[in-house]
């Protein structure tokens, strides 16, 4: 096929190139908005038009979901291929999302369950992938000195959501409102594999919220994404992703030395080994192969799928200490190919066992990377995703 993709530079755009690349497909690459975060639709029309003159394409493609490309395709007679990777994604609630031509392809199976309703025939479940080829030619040119650098006995490589925490802009929220939701939060927290805010929030709550937040992220007419929605999701969902990081790395740095690699600001951690940011595709892989423990706080907007980070660390053969997700035990062993803590007391005793066995780390992480390397590849997913797709409604 010719595949015409939209890019923004997602982390894994360049995996699903080569592995699109890999089953055969003539690629053609849209990157408009690589350049420009925020082009008109006018000037998306025009480079996608553009782009499927030159190449011909058959279908278009992107990492999350854009309504622009979906409408395109519908005008053009043309199938739009979708691949959710992150959480949340607002633009799902678009009013296009029933358009017949969309083969969309959710990584969370929650927010499918959720979705699926609005075109049940072209909506599909459909795990991530790990780029493992990729990663493992990036740690087997790693450097002496860069595998001394980046060794460490328990890292985290990602953001703490503090710098990117769109709930903290609200202005005078009443003290019964602020403690509620902050009541909510701490509570949220703590629970994983269940996401209740959205339900706990009344009417007269959000509509209060959203009298006292300066540009409220407002849906289109028509589009399904209530007030309430996207207070859950977007606001309150990354405000307790951050309340949670902060937490849970100030409790490890003051029982263990934990490196983090973060452009987030981390003085209100001392103890917490902050080195800055490191590059993704060489420097990355090797924090995660020589790293003894890698943890993984999920970010609670994916509320039960497996983040893409955890794809990436078992491709590098990183031993993954996370969260409990519900997805993740469809797909993985726990305790033989990678591990998971339900609470910060047993994220600790499990930290404290694998440190003293770090023979067992090793075993665990051989154990992720075969499962991913067989059963988990780009190319293996996009095959499915086309097959999933090949003879839905159009």
């Amino acid at each position: 096929m010719n595949i015409l993709i939209y890019r923004y530079n997602s982390i894994c755009e360049d995996a699903v190139i080569r592995g699109l690349k890999e089953l055969g497909h003539t690629v053609y690459e849209v990157v408009l908005e690589v350049e420009n975060k925020s082009p008109s639709g006018q000037e998306i029309l025009d480079a996608v038009v553009m782009g499927m003159e030159k190449s011909n394409a058959d279908i278009i493609f992107s990492i999350n979901y854009y309504p622009a490309l979906s409408e395109i395709a519908r005008v053009y007679k043309l199938l739009y291929y979708s691949w959710i990777v992150d959480a949340p994604v607002l633009e799902l609630y678009s009013k296009t999302i029933k358009n017949r031509c969309n083969r969309l392809f959710i990584f969370d199976s929650e927010l499918y369950r959720e979705i699926s309703v609005y075109n049940p025939y072209n909506i599909f479940y459909l795990p991530l992938a790990a780029d493992c080829d990729f990663y493992q030619n990036a740690i087997r040119n790693a450097s002496l000195s860069d595998v001394e650098k980046y060794t460490h006995n328990i890292s985290f490589v990602g953001s703490l959501y503090t710098e990117k925490c769109p709930y903290d802009k609200v202005k005078n929220l009443s003290p019964k409102i602020s403690g509620y939701l902050h009541g909510i939060m701490k509570a949220q927290e703590k629970i994983y594999g269940y996401y209740f805010v959205e339900e706990l929030l009344s009417d007269e709550l959000v509509d209060e919220f959203v009298k006292n937040y300066d540009g409220y992220y407002l849906a289109g007419e028509e589009d399904l994404l209530t007030k309430k929605r996207t207070l859950a999701q977007f606001y309150i969902g990354n405000k307790i992703t951050a309340m949670e990081r902060v937490d849970t790395f100030k409790y490890l740095s003051e029982k263990f030395e934990v490196d983090i690699y973060t452009a987030s600001d981390t003085k209100e951690i001392p103890k917490l080994k902050n080195h800055g940011t490191i590059m993704t595709h060489t420097q990355m892989p090797i924090v995660f192969n020589k790293s003894t423990i890698n943890l993984n706080p999920t970010s609670k907007p994916i509320r039960s799928g497996i983040p893409l980070r955890i794809f990436d660390l078992l491709a590098c053969e990183g031993f993954v200490l996370c969260n409990y997700q519900s997805d993740l035990l469809n797909e993985f062993l726990q305790g033989e190919e990678l591990d998971i803590y339900s609470s910060i007391e047993e994220l600790e005793e499990k930290i404290r066992y694998y440190l003293s066995h770090t023979d067992v780390c090793r075993e665990i992480a051989h154990n992720g990377y075969e499962k991913v390397s067989k059963r988990h590849t780009y190319p293996l997913r996009l095959e499915q995703m086309f097959r999933l797709g090949e003879h839905r409604r159009r």
